[in-house]
């Protein structure tokens, strides 16, 4: 879809350089474990932010079990409660579904950013149904989080067996914004338990959310 200029002057975020961590999803909800990460990365990454990018519609889930965007980027702004994550709604303001599109829409509105693509190890396993996925390894650095029950299969799959050879060690994380791509990394962080489809499996249960953002 070609991007529209009226909707590309309503993204500037107040930055135009700088080591920019993206972490997309439904955020369907925002939990603990998307703030665990985008802490990390922070950290280990040596980045400035992480945007997050709440997604109006994940192409590959289904939208009957989706809440509202307006619902949804309320709850991450809640969880996310740090001066260095901004929780934005910058795919509805590109009009892009797809990941490669948001990305291409981003550096083309921030050609002095440089990007990195965050993922929790379930995404890695199933980023070979991304649409065009090669092109987002070949576009961006990408690392990816331990995540329980997750990792050993994404270690294993299509993904990380085609982009072997491009893996740097995590203790250089700090170098893969700066990498060119291909580059990737593989943090196995202290594993998260917040899991989004538990926590609306508990709301719908009537029980308080364990998930959900600290008190």
């Amino acid at each position: 879809m070609p991007l529209r200029p009226a909707r590309l002057a309503r993204v500037p975020l107040g930055r135009e350089t700088g080591r920019i961590g993206l972490l997309g999803g439904s955020f369907n909800p925002a939990h603990d474990g998307h703030r665990h990460i985008s802490q990390v990365a922070l950290k280990r990454l040596a980045l400035d932010e992480v945007w997050w990018l709440v997604s109006p519609q994940n192409p590959l889930k289904d939208p009957g079990g989706m809440a509202p965007l307006s619902d949804r980027l309320a709850t991450a702004r809640n969880v996310a409660r740090h001066p260095r994550i901004r929780v934005t709604a910058m795919e509805r303001d590109f009009g892009t579904r797809f990941t490669i599109a948001t990305l291409l829409a981003l550096r083309n509105r921030f050609p002095r950013m440089r990007f990195v693509w965050l993922m929790g190890a379930d995404n890695l396993a199933q980023m070979p149904h991304w649409a065009e996925w090669t092109r987002i390894f070949d576009l961006v650095p990408v690392a990816v989080f331990a995540r329980p029950s997750y990792s050993l299969r994404a270690m294993a799959g299509k993904a990380a067996t085609r982009y072997r050879s491009d893996m740097i060690a995590p203790v250089s994380g700090r170098t893969l914004p700066d990498a060119e791509p291909p580059a990737w990394t593989f943090f196995p962080i202290r594993l998260h338990s917040a899991s989004a489809t538990e926590i609306r499996a508990e709301a719908a249960a009537g029980q308080q959310p364990t998930g959900g953002s600290r008190q």
